[in-house]
């Protein structure tokens, strides 16, 4: 096996939400396979990140922007086009609200839909033009297991994460034959943030944790592997795939 065909050397990737959790896996493991990685967050980068990308010999750099807002996305985007050629995309962040659907007010509603969906369409319009110039680029969006199930007391965040997986496959249909890739990852349950309440609900984490095959929840790490396998040469042949993460869940 050429081996080289996984290296990310030379390339810069975008990855928004990298402070934290899952996103902060995901950049980790962007920089250890060799790309650069420009974090689009509110916060500062992660000392973690940089002491990553000293070992790594690569680089990380932070780019404020708030994803609930089309202008601070517009902003982003021409910011760090105008110093930077952005090779990969991945569109890691997201936000979850939980309500019973006969209460669920329609401006959380929004907001969801904003950050899980809009913003993801946006900026793969942002820094799609560039990969279709050059006729290569990789765009990785995380769906969730949501983009199959139903879930409870979060219609919005399921709706949103279906609608990504759908503009996954909408945006593959126009851009792989222009040398442009779009996939996304589905995470199963991470003990991350995003889950602590459920988490911290003794009876629903039992039934989550005695569905997964994996024996686990997973760990942010563990997202990593996939999301570097497709923002690489090897995943050359693969376009419009939803790829689960989930310890086995969808199995059963």
């Amino acid at each position: 096996m050429n081996t080289s065909q996984f290296s990310l050397s030379g390339k810069t990737a975008v990855v928004t939400g990298a402070s934290r959790g899952i996103g902060l896996g995901i950049a980790a493991g962007l920089l250890r396979a060799g790309a650069n990685v420009v974090a689009f967050q509110r916060g500062e980068v992660p000392v973690e990140l940089k002491r990553v990308a000293g070992e790594t010999g690569t680089s990380v750099t932070g780019q404020h922007v708030d994803l609930s807002s089309e202008e601070s996305v517009a902003d982003a985007v021409a910011t760090t086009l105008a110093t930077t050629q952005v090779d990969i995309l991945v569109n890691n962040a997201g936000t979850q609200i939980r309500h019973d659907s006969t209460e669920f007010p329609l401006s959380d509603f929004d907001r969801v839909w904003g950050i899980n969906t809009r913003s993801v369409f946006q900026l793969c319009q942002g820094f799609a033009p560039g990969m279709l110039e050059r006729g290569d680029g990789k765009i990785i969006n995380l769906a969730s297991l949501l983009s199959f199930q139903g879930g409870l007391r979060v219609p919005a965040y399921a709706a949103s994460k279906g609608a990504v997986a759908q503009l996954t496959k909408a945006l593959c249909n126009e851009w792989a034959g222009r040398g442009v890739n779009v996939n996304a990852v589905a995470p199963g349950y991470f003990a991350t943030e995003m889950n602590e309440a459920l988490l911290e609900d003794p009876e629903r984490s039992e039934q989550i944790s005695v569905r997964i095959p994996a024996g686990r929840w997973g760990r942010a790490e563990d997202i990593a592997g996939a999301v570097v396998f497709l923002a690489s040469p090897a995943a050359a042949y693969i376009h419009g795939v939803v790829l689960p993460v989930d310890g086995g869940w969808l199995s059963r």
